[in-house]
Formats: C-alpha cells, structure tokens, sequence
C-alpha cells in the first residue's frame, strides 16, 4: 500500500433511515447466503470501473489499488462459498484490467506508487482464483497460475541481500518514501506466496522460497518466537540504515495472517512437523486479535485511529484462518470457535446506512458503531464466509484437479528495457515449463522529480 494514508472524505453516502439490517444464522446456510448477499452487494457499491469515466479494476476513491486486490479475492471467495456467480464476469474483467503490460500486475498506473506488498495482494487474489478453478481466462489472456507466478518471480527479483542480510524493501522504487524499510507485509506476501505456488505446482523451487525467506524473517527478528508461551510475536519491519535490527513493534492481524496460512501450506505440502509447529505457534500468537473471542485490530481499533488501509486488515485475516482451518485440521474448532463469534459480532454491526447493511469497524457494540467503507465491508464478508469452510475441499493443485496453467518464466520480460537484477532457476517439476528466468526491476529514477509522487 502507499506510505502515506490521507483520509479523504468517501464518495458513497450511506446515511440515511436503516431500511433492513443483516440477520445471521450460522446454522441455517439460507441465512448465511442472504447476510453475505448483503454484505458483498455493498462491497461492490464502491466500485464503479465498469462504468463510464470509471478505471476497470479499481475501486473508487479513496481507496488505493492493493485494496482492490484485496476486494476481488474476497469476491473470489463469496462465489466459493455462497454459489453466487452474479459478479464472476465482472471480478475477472477487473482482475485482468490491472495485470500491466508485461502480465505481472505492474500496470502503468501504478509504477510510480507501487510497493512490493501492493503486488503481493494481487497475486494472492489470482492464486486464490487457480485454487478454486474460479473461471480461467481463455485466448491470449494470461491465466490465473501464470499471473501468481509472475508477481512471485518479479517480486523474488528484488531480494536484497545487501542491506539486512536480504529481505525485501517495502517499496519498489527509489523514490517512494519507505524504500528504505524493510517491512513484514512485503516480505510475507513473498512468503505466502511461494508457500501457495509450492503446493500447487510441486516445484521445489518455491520450497526453497518459502524456507528462505522465513528464515530471514526470524533471523533478523521480525518474528520473535517466545518459549515460555509456545508462541510467535510478529513485527512491522525495520529500517536498514539501523540494519534492521530495530523493530516497529506495531502488530497488525494481516501479517500474521500471511504467515500463518503460509505455514499451513507448507505444513499441507510437506507433512513436516517443523512447519506444524510454526503454525501452532502464530495461531497462539494471533490471540492478541481477539477479546471475548471477539476480533479486532489491536494496533489502532482501541484509540479510533485504523486509516482506510487497516480497515480492512481483519477481513485478510479472515480469509488467512480459513485457509489455515482447511488445511490444518488439528486447529480447525478452535478457529472455527473464533471465527463464529466474530462473524455472529460483525453481523450486527452491519446495520448501518440507508440500505441497513452497512458494516462498521467495531465489532463489540452490537451495532452500527457509525463507520463504513470498503475495508469494513471486506472484513464482515470475509469473517462470516469463512465461517463456511465444512465440508469444502482444501485449495486445490495441480494433481487434484487445478486448471489453471502457468509457467515458470512468467514475468521473465516484466520491464526488459531497464536493469536486470537476479535470475532464478525453476526446475523441470512445473507442469507449465521451467527454465532459467531473468527477471528485472527498475532500480533508478525515470526523471527529476518522480520521486514526488507517491
């Protein structure tokens, strides 16, 4: 996401008399299905890229570009769980809008702003999409697995191994303020993504991925194991100038998230007990998001002061839960126990507006606490759909009935005019080709200037 958050006033106003308000009944799958038709219809109230003098795949102001990313998976997911595929060809048109010109999710309007973690969104939400056979693209249109593998491989290019011993910089380009900080979030979407294309495409390349950069993410300390309570404390990030060794101790429900569905994923994949252990641990470490098994962001929810960004930070984690309740079966009560009762919170609050399914951002009242935006009804959407994950099959791969096709070069020409950085080798196991990739970044500035504009 940018660095800077100007809250700007919303476009959409949804004061008025409250007309209906979302009723929820876990038990009752009619009910689940109506409350999330709601919800998800006032989550596509702030996007208007489909219609004259709109952008296709962005939502409206003042929401940046990764939350649209974000949007779209959690959209991915209504149809998953609900069956509801009235918004499918819209959510793959915007999907494809935003892929740039060379199909890693660099688009033109977005280069100059646009952060590792920013593309990591985007790349979750098409692996998402390959995961549940979510409608592939057809003719010269890159499909879903082509896409992750692309922003993966973009993003792995990037590896800087001269400040911190590697990592990630949270921002891409030199003139973006934040360049010179290495954050969780840019570092875990790398993470989790090359946990997700190792399960799905068995290639070991993206094992060795995963295992690097969790490793570096410990190693430097942005994720601190305690002993004495078998649990994970995750950082925001670090400054290389401090060689990143001092912490933002902020502790944001997204990052945790990342990394434990990550570990999920890998523990699915490998049936390693190392990585069961490391899931058992985040999960016992994501209890400082829950109060009376209630959810909150506990960085910013207490004083009022979430930005449109963290807005939406619990409905991420909400998606990462249930990922990880599919594929760790051992901790999926007990996930499932949270979920609920959040999802059963969230739905009061989703009282609000003159369409009275409005959600807010407080959880706790039993009631419309007054907020609203994208990122409040992303988080509703998602802490109730993931309430639904009985009974549905596990993401799916290559072997186990995943259509999607990629390749391991994808992204390989992704800005070939300017410098080339890192090559890495995909091996033979990718069903889609392997070779050797060379991937590029833009290392320099384009112009006097540029750096203004963030």
């Amino acid at each position: 996401m940018r660095p800077t958050n100007v809250l700007a006033p919303l476009l959409l106003c949804l004061w008025g008399w409250v007309v209906s308000a979302v009723e929820l009944d876990l038990q009752d799958k009619s009910s689940v299905n109506d409350a999330l038709s709601n919800i998800a219809k006032g989550l596509m109230d702030y996007y208007k890229g489909d219609q004259k003098g709109g952008t296709p795949g962005m939502m409206v102001d003042p929401y940046y570009w990764w939350e649209a990313g974000v949007a779209w998976g959690s959209m991915i997911d209504y149809w998953y769980f609900t069956g509801d595929d009235q918004y499918n060809d819209v959510v793959k048109k915007a999907l494809l809008a935003q892929t740039g010109e060379h199909n890693d999710y660099m688009p033109a309007n977005q280069t100059t702003t646009e952060g590792n973690d920013d593309q990591g969104f985007w790349g979750v939400a098409v692996l998402g999409a390959a995961e549940k056979n979510f409608t592939n693209p057809t003719g010269d249109d890159p499909q879903w697995l082509y896409l992750a593998q692309a922003v993966f491989n973009t993003m792995a290019s990037r590896w800087d191994t001269k400040h911190c011993g590697g990592g990630l910089r949270w921002q891409i380009f030199t003139w973006n303020s934040g360049y010179d900080y290495k954050n969780t979030v840019s570092n875990g979407c790398l993470f989790h993504i090359a946990a997700r294309l190792a399960r799905y495409t068995n290639n070991k390349t993206y094992d060795e991925w995963a295992e690097k950069s969790w490793d570096w993410i410990v190693d430097v300390g942005y994720m601190e194991p305690s002993n004495s309570s078998n649990s994970y404390t995750v950082y925001d990030g670090g400054y290389i100038k401090d060689n990143c060794s001092e912490h933002d101790k902020l502790l944001w429900s997204y990052n945790y998230g990342l990394y434990l569905a990550g570990a999920a994923y890998m523990h699915a994949h490998t049936n390693d007990s190392k990585w069961t252990d490391r899931v058992n641990m985040l999960w016992k470490g994501s209890d400082v998001f829950f109060k009376n098994d209630i959810m909150y962001e506990a960085a910013c929810q207490p004083s009022g002061k979430c930005n449109n960004d963290q807005r939406c930070f619990k409905g991420i984690f909400s998606r990462f839960l249930g990922l990880t309740a599919q594929l760790v079966p051992d901790l999926r009560e007990d996930i499932l126990s949270k979920l609920s009762t959040s999802a059963e919170a969230a739905a009061k609050s989703c009282s609000g507006g003159s369409d009275g399914h409005t959600c807010g951002l407080n959880w706790f009242e039993g009631k419309w606490d007054d907020m609203y935006g994208l990122g409040e009804q992303i988080s509703a959407l998602e802490v109730i759909q993931n309430t639904q994950i009985e009974g549905k099959a596990a993401p799916l791969t290559n072997d186990t009935g995943g259509t999607s096709h990629g390749s391991g070069d994808a992204g390989s020409d992704s800005r070939s005019d300017l410098m080339t950085v890192n090559a890495l080798t995909i091996d033979t196991k990718d069903r889609a080709g392997a070779g050797i990739i060379t991937v590029v970044i833009i290392t320099g500035m384009l112009g006097a200037g540029w750096w203004m504009l963030k």
